[in-house]
């Protein structure tokens, strides 16, 4: 692994890139006059900084756990190509603080909590406080995506209009089906580390059932948002990817599978995609 690819692996950038996008989703469905292009530039570079702070810290923090998983047994400060020690503390927490700094210079100070709130949902309540002690841990972990939809759509002003608060809680809702699918196909690795995620606790068989169930919440609460005013294009890419994650979320239920969770959990990232994209589309256009 190069430098490159472990400064992409410990920072998270493929989350931290969703995260951004989420982001940019809630200020795209915000009503009022169109953002500034420095607003938009500050609003996805403090967002993506804070989640990629949020993210190291998690791998800094899990290295333990890491080193039992074989999925993430190669991290960097589990091989030790990444020495922990303050050093990297000090530049998690100085990111992270960049980024809200900038937000509330450049934006305004509710952009600036927000991406606060979600960096440490994500880095202190859900990494250090929940998951190694319940199931619930990424139930609450999913406000850190909600967070960003409101910290987008603060950059119109500090209350969160119908559409946007509607989008956060599709987003909260969102996790746990994604992520309860990923721990599912990957049960044995958190056996070995001990840590609670619903498929290790309840098994497979019915953790199949409480992802379908949360699927079909999800795919309902993400309808909400054409209630307060989004139109034809997100109603056609939310329906569109509902109907795909439900009907890979039903097989699932019916075969609980490692291999039938993770077709499941890349099912729901073509969800949030559609899901986002056209909020975007129909926000913008």
């Amino acid at each position: 692994m190069n430098a490159a690819s472990r400064l992409f692996s410990i920072f998270k950038l493929r989350i931290g890139m969703v995260i951004t996008l989420s982001a940019l989703a809630g200020l795209a469905v915000a009503p009022g006059p169109a953002p500034t292009a420095w607003q938009v530039l500050v609003l996805a570079c403090a967002v993506l900084v804070s989640a990629a702070s949020s993210g190291a810290f998690n791998q800094y923090y899990e290295r333990d756990l890491d080193a039992r998983m074989s999925r993430t047994r190669d991290r960097p400060f589990v091989t030790g190509a990444a020495r922990p020690g303050a050093a990297w503390l000090v530049v998690i927490w100085g990111l992270l603080g960049l980024s809200v700094l900038a937000a509330a210079l450049a934006i305004n100070l509710w952009v600036a909590l927000y991406i606060f709130l979600g960096s440490f949902t994500y880095a202190v309540i859900y990494t250090v406080w929940l998951k190694r002690r319940t199931w619930l841990n990424i139930v609450f972990g999913g406000f850190s995506g909600s967070f960003a939809v409101l910290a987008g759509a603060a950059v119109m002003g500090p209350e969160p209009a119908g559409a946007p608060l509607a989008l956060a809680v599709a987003l909260f809702f969102w996790t746990p089906p994604h992520f309860w699918s990923l721990a599912a196909a990957l049960k044995v690795d958190y056996q070995a580390a001990g840590v609670p995620m619903l498929p290790v606790v309840v098994g497979p068989e019915r953790a199949g059932r409480i992802i379908l169930a949360s699927t079909v919440l999800l795919v309902t609460v993400s309808l909400v948002p054409v209630l307060f005013g989004l139109g034809a294009i997100y109603l056609i890419g939310t329906v569109a990817g509902g109907a795909y994650f439900l009907w890979r979320s039903v097989e699932l239920a019916r075969d609980p599978t490692p291999r039938r969770a993770m077709v499941n959990f890349f099912a729901s990232l073509v969800q949030l995609s559609l899901m986002l994209a056209a909020a975007m589309l129909d926000g913008w256009l």
